[in-house]
């Protein structure tokens, strides 16, 4: 049996000018430099052999899948909720430029459990959903290569898990960039390995990561 290919893609820059957590919420599109980062994702897969493309039900995930699936008119995009961005008790709420929202007494009982984490979705939640979503695609890989497009925390989740690393980590150093893919490679139901790759590194804006919660 050949190896089977799936791709991990994360979205698209949000358009996002308030700077809140957005998380789960309805209503948050790509911005049109989101929208220039979804159409250099359909050119670098204009001409792989995909046969099976899954999306989180999030817009802007659909809107980065958009120029991909148009590339393969004849693929029906599939929506899993299992890829869908990870929960998170900050959602809406918007950070300060300097972090101000975790210096709130409010904030100190969300953030007692780094290890959890103890503001969201339990990293071993995430994984699990995602090692099933990733394992459901493997299969649908036949004679050709599923990707899916998902969000950055799930997808270093999935990351880590193929590394054989702990899912706890820094947030501030994770490598799933903006319109990024995340290569697995399966022989069955044995993972062989992950690659990374940027086809909009040029596109994304150079960013001070600060530490927040999820993000």
């Amino acid at each position: 049996m050949a190896p089977r290919i799936v791709h991990l893609v994360r979205h698209g820059q949000v358009y996002n000018p308030e700077a809140v957590l957005y998380g789960r919420l309805p209503g948050f599109g790509l911005s049109d430099l989101g929208k220039q980062m979804a159409e250099r994702l359909g050119e670098y897969f204009a001409d792989a052999p995909l046969v099976h493309l899954v999306s989180s039900p999030l817009q802007r995930a659909q809107e980065t899948m958009a120029p991909i699936a148009a590339g393969h008119p004849e693929l029906t995009v599939n929506i899993d909720e299992r890829v869908i961005e990870a929960a998170n008790v900050f959602e809406g709420k918007s950070f300060g430029k300097y972090n101000q929202l975790l210096l709130q007494p409010s904030s100190w009982w969300a953030l007692r459990n780094p290890l959890q984490p103890s503001w969201g979705e339990p990293y071993p939640s995430i994984l699990a959903r995602m090692r099933l979503a990733l394992a459901d695609a493997a299969e649908k890989a036949v004679d050709g290569e599923a990707l899916i497009v998902a969000h950055e925390l799930p997808i270093w989740m999935a990351r880590r898990w193929a590394q054989g690393r702990s899912p706890v980590h820094d947030p501030r150093k994770r490598e799933a960039r903006l319109a990024s893919v995340t290569t697995f490679t399966f022989d069955g139901d044995q993972l062989l390995g992950a690659e990374y790759a940027e086809p909009a590194g040029d596109l994304v804006p150079p960013k001070k990561r600060r530490f927040r919660p999820g993000a």
